[in-house]
């Protein structure tokens, strides 16, 4: 049901699905060492509402950042709710119109001290400096492109199908970025050729392979497991370039090769594993897995040879049937039989 939720908001255009504090935290206690004097770019995020926003003004002295910018589209079906950040009464907040926020410090302003979320909401309210208008704020009108030159890091859950193009601006700007996306992507023309060049490449992921979003729109949020104003999204990931401990760790191979247990394909000299799990420790040639081995893929034990084509550039075959999309690695280190 989520995922039959998911693709009709997506050909809708309704794939505005709002990323839980709890899963922003997990996910980014990973990076802190990546953020110290560094401007961070939150481009898909009214600041009112997004827990991204939220998550780095809070801890900004933390994380020693030089900056924080976040910026909202023009008509965000979420603007003027407070949907992410109860800020209470306040006249001042900007209704359906793009705007960006601009920080450069957080103090204690209300002398309580401590520096937390009412400090945030003082700063907004107060210092004229902090808040603009944009003409879209959209990530590809020139002026948030202006932005993202400013950026070091961007971290924002964009939407998935705006994602190629998405992805494709950081890497044209040479950005480092965390970006939320589904693991179809994996499977996107733009974006595989990124992953098996070692550009770009998983994080740590979220809890279950799957993710409870805040959803403003009533009409997909229906799926059984939902909770209130959120829909499950299964096989989401964290996208980035920051180096991770993850990165290094090898996986553990247990499984021994055999031609009755790993059959070869029709058109490709390379064995079909369904389970990365099964990966034979002793097989030195092609091999092909599922997508979700690059959750534990370690460019330092594996190479990727190429996505899904055989070498009549069909789908990859056995016995005349194509398993789900596989990716074709090779061991580096295969044990000696």
């Amino acid at each position: 049901m989520a995922k039959k939720n998911l693709n009709n908001a997506k050909i809708a255009k309704k794939d505005e699905f709002y990323t839980q504090l709890t899963d922003i935290e997990r996910e980014l206690q990973h990076y802190w060492q990546h953020f110290r004097d560094k401007v961070v770019l939150c481009n898909c995020d009214d600041p009112y509402e997004s827990n991204f926003f939220k998550y780095f003004a809070l801890r900004f002295n933390q994380l020693g950042l030089k900056k924080l910018i976040c910026t909202c589209y023009n008509g965000s079906p979420v603007q003027g709710n407070e949907l992410m950040i109860d800020f209470g009464d306040f006249d001042d907040e900007p209704k359906k119109i793009a705007y960006k926020v601009e920080i450069t410090e957080v103090k204690d302003l209300n002398g309580d001290g401590a520096v937390d979320l009412s400090d945030v909401q003082y700063l907004l309210k107060n210092d004229k400096n902090v808040l603009s208008t944009l003409r879209t704020g959209d990530f590809r009108d020139p002026e948030c492109i202006e932005l993202l030159k400013q950026a070091d890091i961007v971290v924002t859950n964009p939407p998935f199908s705006l994602f190629r193009e998405y992805i494709g601006q950081l890497m044209k700007y040479e950005k480092k970025f965390l970006i939320v996306g589904h693991q179809n992507a994996i499977t996107y023309k733009e974006v595989f050729p990124l992953i098996k060049d070692n550009k770009v490449w998983l994080g740590y992921g979220f809890k279950g392979g799957a993710a409870h979003f805040f959803s403003p729109y009533e009409d997909i949020a229906k799926a059984a497991d939902h909770k209130k104003d959120m829909i499950r999204v299964s096989g989401v990931n964290w996208f980035t370039n920051l180096e991770i401990p993850k990165r290094n760790e090898e996986l553990d191979l247990v499984c021994r090769y055999s031609p009755e247990e790993y059959p070869k394909y029709d058109n490709y000299d390379a064995i079909d594993v369904g389970k990365t799990a099964d990966i034979p420790c002793d097989y030195a040639g092609a091999m092909g897995v599922p997508i979700t081995f690059l959750d534990k893929y370690n460019p330092e034990q594996f190479d990727i040879i190429k996505f899904r084509k055989g070498d009549d550039e069909k789908d990859l075959r056995v016995n005349g049937k194509c398993p789900y999309f596989r990716i074709l690695i090779r061991n580096k280190h295969p044990q000696k039989i």
